[in-house]
């Protein structure tokens, strides 16, 4: 089965190990180096091998240090282009070659974003970091950019000898760089198997502080402090993973801060997990990301989607996961309400992208889509409510974790499709198949929209936030004066997120009533991520001027794509912010993540 969404051909030959030596260039906002990847052939008279590189420069080739010939196939929109090196000698099945390419990443590389000192927290040095998931590792060096494909790695790293290096590896030493007074290198191991979407580097001014028996927390010393108070439950989550899921293989925890224009909530890259600077509430209110990453060490990261169309493998099980987590640590119910929560976010994405939109498909079809287009909360939420009835349907907790268990010791360091996982789940459940075949397989595979069967919840949590969230709906004029801060003062911040987005679920409210929500409640003084981001769009959708410019502000200030992304586009949809919402787009545009400023590009109809 091919990968849609690469040029490789792994069935012919496999990448089994890299050695990446290289230096960040900040003046040039280059990553320059030699990658030699350790190639098996896996049929006989091999000639060739076929790499994906996007915006990549190369030099020379060699294999086996002879020098090879290398042509660069045609450019594709998206995924980049082909790379096909001729080996001077053809290989017998099961021979290893090594292949050594120098190149040169471009300063417009979509995996890498660098900053000026100006832009990072310190002021004083730049900064740089990497986010190669899904089809970004090729716009860094050529490699065989699937998910199919497994390999270990060792890395040098030459960086000017004030900053810090890091990686999704374990940390192997560093010493003075020979060739340049003014650098450092940093050396890197990761020795378990992983598909080059986890090929993770930040280069910056970061300092650590030990948070448990295997994490450190890094990050700008401005933030390495509350940093380290906010994610200071990630130990007692591993604990539990590893009850739940089986041991936790990779050494070291760590988790670093990013910049806030870190496009993603958190990127589970191994040894070292990283998270946008939005999850500092102050609270831990946020931590069910951390919780998130964490269990991608088992479900995504030992279990991997063999291609992008699959991806509700790796993110269903670890929302799943995530959850599971939740509920040991703080209660059933606190398990229940987060998936009911989950349940409305897919209600409100599936309302956002169309119930009749394939990308709202549990499996998806990537021939000629962009995997970062195509991404949503879908294969997160739709995948969980899966997971969740099935756990209802065949026996509860209890016995629907043993069967988690026993899929990831069964496919660890592999990479599969929903084929195989569903086979697995018969084989596991082979007494219970008269229930497994009353599951409408194809429906929620197949088919686009709301599932087909909603899952029971409990509804203890949730009840609060679904009365007071009613009474607004319902008041009129004359019933305003009956709210009072006093109706949030038993509410978690859980339950004002959730309120929240009960809200944004109906038609928008009067302006009458956001203006007299903003009286009682007094949200703009909020500063938790999630809730002030659910308050401003409320604020758009009833068409309240005075928020346009605090709209515009989260929507700049950080970039994580979750806020920035439905942010901008409800600025773009009210009349009297959509001229003003362009203007600032086009100029923050420049220093954006170069995902960020695609997608945003495109949902402002500004995609060049």
């Amino acid at each position: 089965m091919a990968d849609p969404s690469s040029f490789a051909s792994p069935a012919c030959c496999l990448t089994r190990h890299l050695y990446l030596r290289c230096r960040a260039d900040f003046g040039a906002r280059a990553l320059r180096g030699t990658v030699a990847l350790t190639a098996r052939a896996e049929r006989e008279a091999l000639r060739c091998l076929i790499l994906d590189t996007r915006d990549v420069q190369v030099f020379k080739v060699t294999v086996n240090g002879q020098d090879a010939q290398f042509a660069f196939g045609e450019k594709h929109s998206f995924k980049g282009t082909p790379l096909e090196i001729t080996f001077p000698n053809e290989l017998r099945r099961g021979q290893e070659a090594i292949v050594e390419i120098s190149f040169e990443s471009s300063p417009q590389s979509s995996a890498l974003q660098w900053f000026t000192p100006e832009q990072t927290s310190g002021k004083k040095h730049p900064f740089l970091f990497s986010q190669c998931q899904a089809t970004h590792c090729r716009a860094i060096f050529p490699c065989q950019d699937t998910p199919a494909v497994k390999l270990t790695y060792y890395a040098e790293i030459s960086v000017p000898k004030e900053l810090v290096a890091l990686m999704s590896a374990n940390r192997d030493g560093e010493a003075p760089d020979p060739e340049d007074s003014t650098h450092k290198i940093y050396r890197f191991s990761q020795n378990v198997p992983i598909p080059c979407y986890l090929f993770a580097l930040v280069v910056g001014a970061l300092e650590s502080r030990k948070i448990g028996p295997r994490t450190l927390v890094w990050a700008e010393k401005e933030l390495v402090d509350k940093s380290a108070y906010e994610f200071s439950e990630a130990e007692a989550m591993l604990k539990t993973a590893e009850d739940l899921a089986g041991p936790y293989v990779w050494g070291q925890y760590d988790l670093l801060v990013l910049p806030p224009s870190f496009p993603y909530g958190g990127m589970e890259n191994p040894c070292l997990t990283f998270v946008t600077p939005t999850l500092l509430a102050g609270d831990r209110s946020l931590s069910n990301v951390i919780a998130h990453e964490i269990s991608h060490s088992w479900t995504g990261n030992l279990v991997t989607n063999k291609t992008w169309e699959h991806f509700w493998l790796n993110e269903g099980h670890t929302v799943y996961l995530e959850r599971r987590i939740g509920g040991r640590l703080f209660g059933e119910q606190f398990r229940h309400f987060q998936a009911l929560g989950g349940w409305r976010e897919l209600q409100n994405t599936i309302n956002t992208l169309g119930d009749k939109n394939p990308v709202t498909n549990l499996v998806i079809n990537l021939d000629e889509v962009d995997p970062d287009v195509a991404y949503s909360s879908v294969p997160y939420e739709k995948g969980f409510a899966l997971l969740f009835y099935l756990e209802q349907l065949l026996g509860g907790p209890d016995v629907f974790i043993g069967f988690l268990k026993a899929y990831v010791q069964q496919f660890a360091y592999k990479s599969i499709v929903t084929e195989d996982w569903k086979n697995f789940l018969y084989s596991y459940f082979k007494d219970k198949v008269d229930v497994l075949d009353k599951v409408d397989w194809n429906s929620w595979f197949h088919a686009p929209g709301m599932p087909p069967v909603k899952p029971t919840y409990d509804m203890t949590l949730s009840n609060a936030c679904v009365a007071l969230s009613q009474r607004w709906i319902q008041a009129k004029e004359s019933d305003l004066g009956s709210f009072s801060s006093a109706d949030l003062k038993e509410m978690s911040s859980h339950q004002l997120i959730e309120f929240l987005a009960l809200l944004l679920l109906e038609a928008p409210l009067p302006l009458s009533h956001v203006q007299r929500m903003q009286e009682v409640y007094d949200f703009n003084a909020v500063n938790n991520s999630e809730i002030r981001f659910r308050w401003l769009r409320l604020c758009m959708r009833s068409k309240w001027e005075e928020a346009i410019p605090l709209a515009l502000k989260m929507a700049t200030d950080q970039g994580r794509m979750k806020f920035t992304r439905p942010l901008f586009r409800d600025l773009y949809s009210f009349d009297k912010s959509r001229d003003l919402a362009v203007k600032t787009f086009l100029e923050h545009r420049a220093s954006m993540h170069p995902v960020t400023s695609m997608l945003v590009g495109k949902d402002l109809k500004q995609d060049q």
